[in-house]
């Protein structure tokens, strides 16, 4: 029988779980409205998502995936609405990349709802934090997985603001809360690359706050 090991198994595919993680955008252009997403890659996709660290209510997430074209409509509708009220709240224009996604959101090929099946708590902003700390890391292991199978998807988290018509139209508990929304879609000519971005010396801290990474140990 072969010695264990105590040290983690290090995959041997690193460079490229390296490049996903860091080349997973919010996709809103160059999308292949015309192309399904199959059922079963959208499955697969959320196996995966179950596999992301829990804490609060444990693994309480729930992935409502919408292709009806009746459904998409009314929350395309309903997304639009809600991002033209904070424009005009905050007094800015809506941009050209988000004006592209709402523009042919009721066309996108799936939405996939993140929400959990327990109402967050009332204990304070530490057990807030537990909570949306047990699902959004499901959500941002979704969209990985998509990104690995060449699907855009784009994070977004306005209808969280809209959750008793939200749950009207997907027909969720009234316990149930939405958190976010990813519209998916098979990229088609989209270039997904490293951002521009704080380097890790830039915004690490070691021991203390302000005390930078390159102090000698």
């Amino acid at each position: 029988m072969p010695e264990q090991s105590d040290h983690v198994e290090q995959p041997s595919d690193l460079a490229r779980i390296d490049n996903v993680l860091a080349t997973a955008r919010s996709v809103r252009r160059h999308l292949d409205f015309a192309r399904p997403v199959e059922r079963q890659v959208v499955l697969d996709c959320i196996d995966i998502a179950a596999q992301a660290p829990v804490g609060l209510g444990g693994e309480s997430w729930r992935f409502v995936v919408v292709q009806e074209a009746a459904v998409k409509a009314r929350l395309a509708a309903l997304y639009r609405d809600s991002l033209q009220q904070l424009a005009q709240q905050r007094g800015i224009e809506i941009k050209a990349t988000q004006q592209a996604l709402i523009g042919r959101l009721h066309e996108i090929p799936a939405m996939i709802l993140v929400c959990n099946a327990l109402p967050p708590p009332d204990e304070g902003f530490p057990t807030q934090v537990a909570y949306f700390g047990s699902i959004l890391p499901a959500a941002w292991s979704l969209m990985l997985a998509l990104r690995a199978r060449g699907i855009g998807a784009t994070w977004t988290s306005l209808l969280a603001s809209r959750q008793t018509e939200v749950a009207d139209i997907i027909r969720m508990p009234k316990d149930a809360v939405l958190t976010v929304m990813l519209p998916i879609a098979y990229a088609k000519g989209a270039k997904m690359k490293r951002a521009q971005r704080a380097g890790a010396r830039e915004i690490a801290f070691w021991d203390r706050w302000g005390q930078p990474p390159d102090q000698p140990e």
